[in-house]
């Protein structure tokens, strides 16, 4: 049985991911085909992303914002969950609070991954 507690996660399984930070619980080294990740957003970011490589499930645990993609536009609050389905979309945080987020990644992330986040394109794990 594998029981990991955020308090003691390790400074290298705490990621800026560029508009917020991402805690690593479960990456590749864990030797499971998928990654837990607990992701922050800063209030008030819009960050554009594109997943090539992996599937990644959203689910939200508090704070609100918008997921956008293909011209459609989705509120995000607590107790949704959302999946990009590997396109370009937009994560809108709103201005009032940090949006939580739990990610699974399946491949499994190394771990150290970062966004380059542009106004001018999708920012994507390779």
């Amino acid at each position: 049985m594998k029981i990991k507690y955020l308090k003691n996660l390790s400074e290298d399984k705490v990621v800026d991911w560029g508009n917020g930070n991402s805690f690593r619980f479960l990456t590749k080294s864990d030797n499971l085909p998928f990654s837990i990740t607990k992701t922050i957003v800063n209030k008030g970011t819009t960050s554009k992303l594109q997943y090539l490589n992996h599937i990644e499930a959203c689910y939200c645990i508090s704070g609100k914002g918008m997921v956008r993609s293909k011209g459609e536009s989705c509120e995000i609050v607590p107790d949704t969950l959302y999946i990009p389905e590997n396109d370009e979309h937009e994560l809108l945080a709103s201005d009032e609070e940090d949006l939580v987020l739990m990610c699974i990644f399946s491949p499994a992330l190394n771990g150290d991954e970062k966004h380059k986040l542009s106004k001018d394109g999708y920012s994507t794990y390779q």
